[in-house]
C-alpha cells in the first residue's frame, strides 16, 4: 500500500485513537533519569531505523502520521525531548545543545539504536545537528524540517531579548493559553481543521518547566556551527508558509551544511502534520537514499 492510501485509510479515524496504536514508553537511560517515546516497531529488517525529535511546543505524538506511513518498512522512534511529556528534564536550568545531544546518545544507546537516519523539526533540529556533529558515524542521514538555527550568535542582548519574550509569554498564558493563541502559527492558511486541533492537542500538554529550558536552549543554541562541523549527509526543507522558521533562513542553513534544500508548497511550519504526504515522501525518499549510501544495497 502506498504512502497516500495508507493516509488515506487512517484519516477517517480520530488521531488520539490512531495514536493509540503507538502508546508512550519509557526507558530508564541512567539512575532517576527515563526518556519517553512512541515506536513503529513491526519492520527491523535491513533499513536503517528512523528516529524523529520534536519542536518546542510539541512532542512526541505529534509524529503520528509519520509512525503510520514509515513505520510499515523500518522501525520509527519518536522521542519526548528531555522535560516534554515523562521524560526527564536535563540538569542545567540554562542548557545547550550537548546537554540535550548526550540524552539522546543515552536513549540510543538503550535502545540499541547504533547508526539511524536522523529528523530534526525546528528546535529538534538544533539537538540533531548537535548529536551529529559529536558522533557522525551514528548518523546515516540529517534531515531537518523547518530548522530553527538558534540565537548563540547573536549579541547578548538579542539573546536576552528572545530568550524573555517567550518565557513571559510561558509564564502569562501557560501550556492551555499557549496552544489557543499561538498554535495557528505553526500552520498555513491551508491547514484543516484536522490539523488545527492536532497542533493544539500537543502544543497544550508541553510542561512548563521543559518548555523553558527548550526557551534557553533556543537562546544558547547555534545550530550554524554545528551544521558546519558536520560532514555527512544532510537535507533541509521547509513549507513554504512557514512564518516561524522563514524559507530564506532555513535557505541559508542549507548552504552552511552544503545540502540540498527544498520548500513544500501550501505548508507551514508543521508541515509534516498539516501536509502528511509531502512530507513522509521526502522522508520516506530520505530514508532509502541514506539506506543506499550506509551499505543498505537493497533499499536502493
Amino acid at each position: 500500500m502506498s504512502h497516500a492510501t495508507t493516509a488515506t485509510a487512517h484519516a477517517v479515524l480520530p488521531l488520539e485513537t490512531r495514536l493509540a496504536r503507538f502508546p508512550a514508553k519509557q526507558v530508564d537511560i541512567a539512575q532517576q533519569h527515563i526518556v519517553s517515546y512512541r515506536e513503529a516497531d513491526s519492520a527491523r529488517g535491513a533499513a536503517l531505523p528512523l528516529v524523529l525529535l520534536h519542536g518546542i511546543g510539541s512532542g512526541a505524538a505529534s509524529w503520528v502520521q509519520q509512525l503510520e506511513a514509515l513505520g510499515a518498512t523500518r522501525r520509527v522512534l519518536a522521542w519526548d525531548a528531555p522535560g516534554y511529556g515523562e521524560s526527564t528534564p536535563v540538569a542545567a536550568a540554562s542548557p545547550v545543545a550537548s546537554d540535550y545531544a548526550n540524552v539522546l546518545k543515552a536513549w540510543l544507546d538503550a535502545l540499541g539504536v547504533a547508526r539511524c537516519v536522523l529528523v530534526g523539526h525546528s528546535l529538534g533540529a538544533i539537538v540533531a545537528g548537535a548529536f551529529a556533529a559529536a558522533n557522525p558515524a551514528r548518523v546515516a542521514g540529517l534531515l531537518l524540517i523547518s530548522p530553527a538555527g538558534g540565537y548563540g550568535a547573536a549579541e547578548p542582548e538579542v539573546r536576552a531579548s528572545k530568550r524573555d519574550a517567550r518565557l513571559a509569554m510561558l509564564a502569562g498564558l501557560g501550556p492551555a493559553g499557549l496552544a489557543e493563541t499561538r498554535s495557528a502559527n505553526m500552520l498555513s492558511p491551508h491547514a484543516d481543521e484536522t490539523a488545527r486541533d492536532w497542533v493544539r492537542w500537543n502544543m497544550s500538554r508541553v510542561v512548563p518547566h521543559g518548555y523553558a529550558q527548550a526557551t534557553h536552549l533556543l537562546a544558547n543554541a547555534d545550530l550554524a556551527a554545528d551544521l558546519a562541523a558536520f560532514t555527512g549527509r544532510v537535507a533541509v526543507a521547509v513549507g513554504a508558509k512557514d512564518s516561524i522558521t522563514l524559507p530564506a533562513a532555513c535557505a541559508r542553513l542549507a548552504r552552511i551544511a552544503r545540502a540540498p534544500f527544498q520548500t513544500v508548497p501550501r505548508a507551514g511550519h508543521a508541515g509534516y502534520i498539516e501536509a502528511p504526504t509531502a512530507y513522509n515522501t521526502i522522508l520516506d525518499t530520505f530514508c532509502r537514499a541514506s539506506d543506499a549510501s550506509a551499505g543498505n544495497r537493497s533499499f536502493e
